[in-house]
């Protein structure tokens, strides 16, 4: 029987030696009957050392991962068994030096008389082919990666885009802004982590991006979360991105700040607000540069410079036992204190300035500045909201105008002479001050001409700062 096939298949041994593909031949007993050029190529074994032989032990026994492959389950001297035709695409065949190669092969039965005499392996090595798909798979995760992030960058820039206006620049002559400006400009081209303390509304985010630009990772983004704005839970989803089915209404996977601002900056806003929970985390990014996604479990490693702000005596909450002393110390690296307006109020005159050129360009006004009176009046103010307090007046003022000349009408509550005379603390004002605008606005907190609006903050900080001073609706 041997001798049988080995004829049969002799017939055509010149175009079977002639192709590029491997070919075996197999008896009905499963030894090697014959063996061409192509195959010998391939697995490094040479003909004469497998003929006879159940080539199944020599290069075959194994799966790509190492398990051993019986040779009861191996798909070619199955045909052998049962005359099926198979077609396989997922396993390996060992060479002669131990290693292996991926292989796409036949392995048809072989008839004479309708009498089954043995069967033919048509083999290929398809390494190049599987690099190639690898490497095509690889670059279109790569772009998919690329436009994910570019799609939420843009987002998250359209978001920044459309936000209220606010920030004035960093413009002051006074002795505690310049000594302020010292700071960032010594920190600023550094990959030191910054930690901006101040009164809500002194510009703490201008003095973070001013940061950022200093830096050698201008060209890269800075990514903003406001802390206050989410609950514990999504907060973590948003520092750190999740995977689908992560939790309810997880539709899609989606990458977290830390994420985006890989080789960049992140900008943790009222970093005073996180729950110890979310502290123990940012302090582990913080440390190792990697986290997993919610809901995932891949490690990913970011290279990004923090700069976190809080308007809250972090020193204070850490004795109360609201803040980890271990991410204290890892965040105040180098503090920067921004001052508050009413520390510098010979700055007034330039702040107006600036503020008055950005109004005229967002109500598309032609105001050349303030009046002297208007200027002595605004410096007796004591500003429990600081710039963006002055802003907010200013543009109402800018809007009402019907001069080039601001004449400054509003009335303010003295409450710099209460703060002056009787000691008041920085809470007490600023409770005073939001319960002023809280009923000015009917005690609307949100939507247009709320009292987060005319504050200049998110509804969410202004619902977070009504209950920490403990304003509620009589």
């Amino acid at each position: 029987m041997p001798q049988t096939i080995k004829q049969f298949l002799a017939d055509s041994e010149l175009l079977l030696n002639a192709v590029g593909e491997g070919v075996y031949g197999f008896d009905s007993e499963g030894n090697a009957v014959f063996i061409n050029p192509a195959a010998e190529q391939m697995t490094g074994w040479r003909a004469e050392e497998l003929l006879g032989k159940n080539i199944h032990k020599y290069h075959h026994h194994s799966h790509a991962n190492g398990e051993h492959y019986p040779v009861e389950e191996c798909k070619i001297y199955n045909t052998m068994r049962d005359g099926i035709e198979r077609r396989v695409t997922d396993e390996v065949f060992w060479r002669k030096d131990g290693s292996c190669f991926p292989v796409e092969y036949t392995s048809t039965p072989v008839y004479k008389n309708g009498e089954r005499i043995g069967a033919v392996a048509v083999f290929r090595d398809v390494s190049q082919q599987r690099l190639a798909d690898d490497n095509l798979r690889e670059a279109l995760k790569k772009v998919q990666e690329l436009t994910e992030k570019l799609q939420q960058e843009n987002t998250y820039l359209q978001d920044e885009i459309n936000e209220a206006w606010s920030g004035s620049g960093l413009e002051g002559i006074s002795k505690p802004f310049m000594q302020m400006l010292k700071q960032i400009k010594l920190v600023g081209q550094t990959d030191s982590t910054v930690l901006i303390l101040g009164e809500n509304g002194t510009g703490k985010e201008v003095v973070a991006r001013n940061l950022h630009q200093l830096s050698e990772r201008s060209d890269s983004p800075m990514m903003k979360v406001n802390c206050a704005a989410f609950t514990a839970s999504l907060l973590e989803s948003e520092l750190f991105g999740h995977e689908k089915g992560a939790f309810t209404g997880a539709n899609e996977r989606r990458k977290g700040r830390f994420e985006l601002a890989d080789k960049g900056t992140l900008f943790l806003d009222e970093i005073g607000e996180l729950s110890l929970e979310a502290q123990s985390k940012l302090l582990r990014v913080l440390q190792e540069q990697e986290f997993e996604r919610v809901g995932g479990s891949r490690t990913i490693k970011v290279d990004i410079r923090i700069i976190a702000a809080t308007n809250r005596n972090l020193i204070a909450m850490v004795s109360e036992g609201k803040f980890r002393m271990d991410l204290y110390y890892r965040l105040n690296v180098f503090p920067i204190q921004v001052p508050a307006l009413r520390e510098r109020i010979e700055d007034l005159p330039i702040l107006c300035d600036s503020i008055i050129n950005q109004l005229n360009q967002k109500l598309k006004k032609q105001i050349r500045g303030v009046n002297k009176r208007s200027i002595q009046k605004l410096a007796k103010y004591s500003w429990p909201g600081n710039i963006r307090e002055l802003q907010n007046i200013l543009e109402r003022e800018v809007i009402l105008s019907t001069t080039s000349v601001l004449d400054i009408q509003q009335s303010f509550n003295e409450l710099g002479n209460a703060w002056a005379s009787n000691k008041k603390t920085l809470a007490e004002i600023e409770r005073a001050y939001i319960l002023e605008i809280l009923a000015a606005c009917k005690w609307r907190i949100g939507g247009e001409s709320g009292a987060a609006e005319v504050l200049g903050m998110p509804a969410s900080t202004l619902r977070s700062r009504m209950k920490k001073l403990m304003i509620k609706r009589e």
